[in-house]
């Protein structure tokens, strides 16, 4: 078995778990939610029509959208209150699925309700039955098959919509295929979408036992359905196996590209070499990150100079490294409580780049002279770059326009200036790809982009815990920019691929020592 497949499947049990439980409880949300709603609905004509707008509008919303608007949401909440509400992981993704799921369930109920036979409702009133008891009796037995099918539509959404949960720090399927993505490891990709595909072919077919039984009268049907179902919901709440002394589990952080999946490997195995227990929330978007970090929902994850100067502090000037280091750990301390360590000793800069060959045909060596060529050249950017205040100022500063701008994942941006969609593109000074093929880096004369010095950054919590302090203190200034491009590359070439684990042990190989 390659290492590739190896890590996938050992991590496939827990990811498994927590993808059941979220989208379990969220599907079970939407059933206790939407069939009283359904019923209200279908007998009343002033509630029918704003239920289902509503519950429409909710479903034009992309899931990804959805799961991010939680986030904030949750993060307001708590200081308005005053209470300790987890905005990251598990609860911004059980509401947003919650409400994913809601439209099936809502529309097959009412439907089912207001289509029934109008004999029947009549006999049933003939016999004397109060509106509870032809509903308990006849509307929703004979209405059950409509309404089984909508729930089995909205568990398969609901399934396959959390993959997208990882965005939001909720462990899920979605951490293999997310990673998979960016590290161009597609037995990553390949065993989360199946495994995500298999979850919602089991759960549709035990619903899909129950509707049939329903229909056909069948208690052994239904018995096995609500029993595989019901072995599935124990599975997902059944606590995993300890694996050492109960205490606090220090979460690690990461954005969603290969560095970020590498130096939370380091980090992870520095603590648990220094008998710390630990837990990782990858593919979180930069400003969810530090948020997630002030909140103390994550303890440690690396971030970057610029994108703290720019993002957090909302600066625009650029100054000097070393001072915009000092200003940063002034400022984030006193408005945040968040601590910053100290640099790891190499700079991850966002820079524009373009394939050597192409660069000197054009005689362009600087930004000043791409602005003159930008307007018949196509700019591929990473999927926040072109959002950020970085953008807007390397694009006022030099009056870049472009022909063609496109967002893409980190990994699909480097192939897009290979393969040749686009002449530019927003690379990573730190990335080993730059390098392998050949590209050059345009030189920034009027220094419009700030330093991006990688920074490893403490929660409030733990910003004075002797023990994960000496832990990560090694790190500091241990990690020169040449070695991590090459960890980088390891995780990103085609060829003798290998895992962030191992990229990991091989950058920092004091922390793989047993």
């Amino acid at each position: 078995m390659s290492p590739s497949l190896a890590e996938a499947v050992a991590e496939l049990p827990v990811l498994l778990r927590d993808h059941l439980l979220v989208s379990g409880c969220a599907i079970m949300i939407g059933v206790a939610l939407g069939l009283p709603l359904a019923v209200w609905a279908a007998r009343d004509d002033r509630a029918r029509r704003p239920l289902l707008a509503l519950a429409g509008l909710v479903q034009t919303v992309p899931a990804l959208a959805l799961l991010a608007l939680f986030y904030p949401m949750l993060l307001i909440a708590a200081q308005a209150s005053g209470l300790a509400i987890p905005a990251l992981g598990f609860l911004p993704a059980l509401l947003a699925l919650s409400l994913y799921a809601l439209l099936p369930i809502l529309r097959n109920g009412i439907a089912a309700l207001r289509n029934l036979d109008p004999d029947l409702i009549e006999a049933a009133d003939g016999l004397g039955m109060t509106g509870r008891q032809r509903l308990r009796l006849v509307e929703l037995p004979l209405g059950a098959p409509v309404i089984l099918a909508g729930i089995r539509t909205a568990s398969v959404w609901t399934i396959g919509a959390a993959t997208l949960a990882t965005t939001v720090g909720q462990p899920s399927l979605g951490n293999l295929i997310f990673s998979g993505l960016q590290t161009e490891n597609w037995v990553r990709v390949l065993v989360g979408c199946a495994a995500a595909a298999g979850l919602a072919l089991v759960v549709d077919g035990l619903l899909g036992l129950v509707e049939t039984g329903l229909a056909r009268r069948s208690r052994r049907r239904v018995g096995l359905g609500l029993a595989g179902i019901a072995a599935g919901l124990a599975f997902a709440v059944a606590p995993l196996p300890a694996t050492g002394p109960a205490t606090e589990t220090m979460i690690v952080g990461a954005k969603n590209f290969s560095e970020q999946y590498i130096l939370a490997r380091v980090i992870e195995q520095r603590l648990e070499a220094a008998g710390l227990r630990t837990g990782r929330r990858d593919n979180l978007g930069s400003t969810v990150a530090y948020q997630a970090l002030a909140a103390g929902d994550v303890a440690v994850y690396v971030d970057y100079a610029g994108t703290l100067w720019a993002n957090i502090l909302g600066r625009r000037d650029t100054p000097p490294p070393e001072e915009m280091r000092s200003v940063l750990a002034r400022e984030l301390r006193a408005r945040d409580g968040v601590r910053l360590l100290g640099a790891l000793g190499f700079e991850n800069a966002y820079a524009l780049a373009m394939r050597r060959d192409r660069a000197e045909a054009l005689g362009i060596r600087t930004l000043d002279d791409l602005a003159r060529h930008a307007p018949r050249l196509r700019l591929a950017a990473d999927l926040e770059f072109l959002s950020r205040p970085e953008w807007r100022a390397v694009r006022d500063a030099y009056g870049l326009t472009f022909a063609e701008q496109r967002s893409y994942s980190p990994t699909f941006m480097y192939r897009a200036i290979a393969g040749g969609s686009a002449e530019v593109i927003t690379a990573f000074s730190s990335d080993g790809r730059i390098a392998a093929l050949d590209l050059v880096i345009l030189a920034d004369p009027r220094r419009a982009l700030p330093s991006y010095d990688a920074l490893l950054l403490l929660a409030p919590d733990h910003a004075d815990d002797l023990r994960l302090v000496g832990a990560l203190r090694p790190l500091i200034g241990a990690l020169p920019v040449d070695r991590m491009r090459r960890a980088n590359l390891m995780v990103d070439r085609d060829e003798d691929k290998r895992t962030p684990a191992e990229a990991a042990c091989w950058l920092d190989p004091e922390s793989c020592r047993p």
